[in-house]
C-alpha cells in the first residue's frame, strides 16, 4: 500500500513538472517574459526543468512496479501516469492560464480516462 501511495505521490509531482517544462514557456510568453528569446534557450530551459520530471518519474515507476516489489503492472503504471497528467494539467490551466475555456467535452474525455483505470485494475 505504501508503495503504491509513494508511486502516486512522485508520478503527480513529476507531473508538475512535466507541464510546466512542457507549458511554462508560453505563460513566459504570455506575460512578456520571454518575448524575444530564442527557441534555444526556451527548449534548454525546458529541458532543465524536465530534469527534475524524471528525477521523480524513473523512481515513481521502479517503485510501483510490481517486478520490482510495487502494485502495479507497467500498463497500471502508463494508464495512471496518463489520469494523473490530464489532471495535473488540468488544474494548472485552470489557476495559471486563466482565460483558457474548459468545456463538458473535456470532462466527458477525462472521464473516459477515469474508466480507462477503472478497467485497467479489472482482473
Amino acid at each position: 500500500m505504501l508503495k503504491g501511495i509513494e508511486t502516486v505521490g512522485m508520478l503527480l509531482m513529476s507531473n508538475v513538472f512535466m507541464t510546466f517544462a512542457w507549458y511554462g514557456h508560453l505563460k513566459l510568453q504570455e506575460m512578456k517574459i520571454s518575448e524575444g528569446w530564442p527557441l534555444i534557450i526556451i527548449i534548454l530551459i525546458s529541458w532543465g526543468i524536465a530534469f527534475f520530471e524524471y528525477c521523480l518519474t524513473v523512481p515513481a515507476n521502479r517503485i510501483g512496479f510490481e517486478g520490482n516489489g510495487g502494485p502495479y503492472s507497467l500498463l497500471q503504471l502508463k494508464v495512471i501516469q496518463e489520469v494523473i497528467s490530464l489532471t495535473v494539467f488540468t488544474v494548472i490551466v485552470m489557476f495559471v492560464f486563466k482565460g483558457q475555456e474548459i468545456h463538458w467535452n473535456h470532462f466527458a474525455a477525462f472521464g473516459c480516462l477515469v474508466m480507462a483505470v477503472f478497467f485497467a485494475f479489472l482482473k
